[in-house]
């Protein structure tokens, strides 16, 4: 949890910092936007003793997306969803192995700059970091595996999009992300210990509205 704390800390501070220095100013600060997005992972994997790779499910899960203006083209974002996915390990010395199911939630913050010469059409670019904790996860009913546990993750992230402005307030947005995450998994089947190594690194695909307030 500590490095979840971290990650909120930095969130808090930047708000406070972009409130102190644009008090005086006639920047809207605050944008909320709520969408769907598909999370793709794209998988590499080690794992010992077995040998193959992990496959990860892609799932498409509600977010919300927290923003901060510092200016017209300068801003923090926080983006926040949970997402639950079948996994699988397959091409190992067993054949295709059902390590059951995992959730996991990977709030990431960004620091984006808005091009705002196109009129309604606003794209933006970012670059920032991800923190993701893994949790229930639950192995398969039946199978050689007993136990899966997953190491929290802390890596970048990359971002660009446009939102598409329907008037001083609303908006349309389209983002992309691309998220490295990376975990140390445990497996165990019975007595047997089967350490793993797994790289997600999701390309994030989101369809929203946002108010700008």
């Amino acid at each position: 949890m500590p490095k979840i704390k971290m990650l909120i800390a930095a969130s808090l501070f930047a708000l406070g910092a972009a409130g102190v220095a644009s008090a005086q100013d006639d920047v809207e600060h605050f944008q909320i936007k709520v969408g769907v997005s598909s999370i793709q992972p794209v998988e590499k994997s080690t794992i010992s003793t077995i040998g193959g790779n992990v496959n990860i499910s892609n799932e498409i899960v509600p977010t919300v997306q927290l923003e901060y203006y510092f200016t017209n083209n300068v801003s923090v974002e926080l983006l926040c969803c949970m997402a639950r996915h079948d996994v699988v390990a397959e091409n190992t010395a067993l054949g295709k192995v059902n390590l059951g199911k995992v959730s996991h939630f990977p709030p990431t913050l960004t620091a984006k700059y808005h091009f705002t010469n196109f009129g309604q059409v606003e794209p933006y670019v970012g670059v920032g970091v991800n923190y993701t904790r893994f949790f229930d996860n639950k192995p398969p009913s039946s199978g050689p595996v007993t136990s899966v546990s997953y190491k929290s993750s802390t890596g970048p992230a990359l971002q660009a999009g446009l939102d598409y402005r329907l008037d001083k307030h609303w908006s349309l947005n389209l983002d992309v992300r691309k998220i490295w995450i990376k975990s140390n998994v445990d497996v165990r089947a019975g007595a047997t210990d089967i350490p793993a190594k797994v790289d997600v690194n999701p390309l994030v695909i989101t369809l929203g509205t946002g108010y700008r307030f």
